[in-house]
């Protein structure tokens, strides 16, 4: 068992792995100063009415990384965990991923803290308007281009872009990307990160000499990136998903989940937790099962050295499709035992590729 401390604060740990590539490539202390330094950040009160009249007041944030490479780019999420120094993580980790993929953009990232299911759905669409209103001054199609992250959609992204339209007096589809589809949206956005994730999968399985159709797989986090990767892997790969979690349960099957059953399930149900041909297992249960595959696709410091060790000695890769979802530590010790690691940067990156072609389009 591991028992050395580690840094889990998230902004801290996306330096540290800037850091050890910026040693490899030899970059002078100025250059790091400039790429570890947000270039603005923006912290604002967001008081919305409740549907009883009384009134809350929420605190949200939008950081820009980087504007270097062109306008900045990142979601916006909704949840109850949402701090400043993990918008700023998740702002740096859009810039790199940016950069990997050669899209002329720069790194953004917004949130609020808030947990969207205790608000009904004018209170949501109240506190998204408010909070556009209010970082109105910092974002738009040339500066800084907002798209969907954790608890946000298509929903949320035409009421920012209705918004900022409003005060612009004009539409500016090109202010969000992410829309519906009747909004100028992109067609494949919604499985565009997952896809994403698939290629680079297929990629790394080949070169490793792994063949998906008779690999297995565990997922964490099967929201809209975990769910479209999983009926990806398993209708188009022949892989077989044993376990998947979401916030309010974990399950598993050995000879295998029904990818279309469980996509069925979760859009009538919200969740996949009480999905009935699985048996239900500890949350934590699903980072530790014997598998070929393990996606993280749920939060950051998810495998970290409390648990690095009940990883599985048969996980040969661990596709990120979260952000920063394996601490810096973890990761070494992940090395050390020849795991592959196919970093976010990269293996989440089809989500902001097509956010560029619905951008530009």
């Amino acid at each position: 068992m591991n028992n050395r401390k580690e840094e889990l604060d998230f902004f801290t740990n996306s330096v540290a792995l800037f850091t050890k590539a910026a040693d490899r490539l030899g970059l002078d202390e100025g250059y790091r100063q400039i790429l570890t330094t947000p270039e603005r950040q923006l912290i604002v009160a967001i008081p919305i009415r409740m549907d009883d009249g009384t009134y809350r007041v929420f605190e949200g944030y939008r950081v820009q990384h980087s504007s270097a490479r062109g306008p900045c780019k990142g979601g916006i999420r909704y949840h109850d965990r949402v701090t400043l120094d993990e918008v700023k993580a998740l702002a740096s980790l859009m810039t790199w991923k940016c950069a990997t993929v050669n899209i002329p953009f720069g790194g953004a990232k917004g949130g609020i803290k808030v947990t969207p299911g205790d608000l009904t759905l004018s209170e949501l669409e109240r506190l998204t308007r408010r909070y556009t209103a209010n970082i109105s001054v910092i974002i738009g199609p040339e500066k800084d281009i907002p798209a969907p992250d954790v608890n946000t959609g298509g929903r949320e992204m035409a009421w920012i872009m209705d918004t900022y339209s409003m005060g612009r007096g004009e539409t500016t589809l090109g202010v969000v990307t992410g829309k519906p589809l009747e909004s100028g949206g992109s067609l494949g956005r919604e499985r565009a990160t997952s896809r994403g994730g698939q290629y680079v999968l297929r990629e790394a399985a080949r070169e490793k000499g792994l063949s998906l159709d008779h690999a297995t797989a565990a997922i964490q986090g099967y929201g809209n990136v975990g769910g479209n990767a999983g009926w990806l892997l398993g209708n188009e790969d022949g892989c077989k998903i044993l376990a998947v979690s979401e916030a309010d349960g974990a399950i598993y099957n050995a000879k295998g989940l029904d990818v279309e059953k469980m996509a069925a399930f979760r859009a009538e149900h919200g969740s996949v937790a009480q999905f009935p041909d699985a048996e239900k297992i500890p949350l934590e249960k699903v980072l530790e099962l014997d598998v070929d595959i393990l996606i993280p696709a749920a939060l950051e410091n998810q495998i970290t050295l409390a648990n690095v060790d009940r990883i599985s000695d048969r996980v040969q890769i661990i596709l990120e499709l979260a952000n920063g979802p394996t601490t810096p530590a973890a990761h070494q010790v992940l090395l050390d035992r020849g795991v592959w690691i196919l970093p976010d940067i990269l293996s989440n990156a089809g989500g902001v590729t097509v956010s560029y072609f619905e951008w530009v389009q």
